[in-house]
């Protein structure tokens, strides 16, 4: 038999956990607690020898939250309210959106984001412009 393969299924019951996509909340627990511990080991090493299981199990745990956990869908006035608030800013510390009248007006719902101005937020806030859409 394959060495690697022979150690492989030797050791499945502990590697199993960390390749298996999460069947409960308790699987997804411990993948999580596994994968910030695997973090915390690599740190952002791209060429770490382990840099694939974090990729797989980080793809694991993203499904797990879409399918379990999913964003829910708010009107970009919504999502940009919130990033003020998060970030401590005022309408007037977002000249690259518009004045001050502009930015309250998205916000009030009485105009709606265009392109620009949603590229500028999600280069701002550092967030997918997916979000306000």
């Amino acid at each position: 038999m394959n060495p690697s393969i022979k150690f492989a299924t030797e050791h499945w019951h502990l590697l199993s956990p960390l390749l298996a996509k999460p069947a409960s909340e308790q699987d997804y627990d411990a993948l999580v607690a596994s994968l910030d511990e695997l973090l915390a080991l690599t740190g952002s090493d791209e060429n770490h020898p382990l840099s694939g299981l974090v990729d797989h199990m980080g793809d694991l745990v993203a499904a797990y939250d879409r399918e379990h956990r999913p964003m829910p869908k708010a009107p970009g006035s919504e999502v940009l309210r919130f990033l003020l608030d998060q970030h401590h800013l005022k309408q007037s510390d977002l000249p690259e959106v518009g004045s001050q009248s502009v930015i309250s007006e998205i916000l009030n719902g009485k105009r709606q984001l265009n392109l620009r101005q949603i590229r500028a937020l999600s280069i701002r806030f550092k967030v997918s412009a997916e979000v306000f859409l």
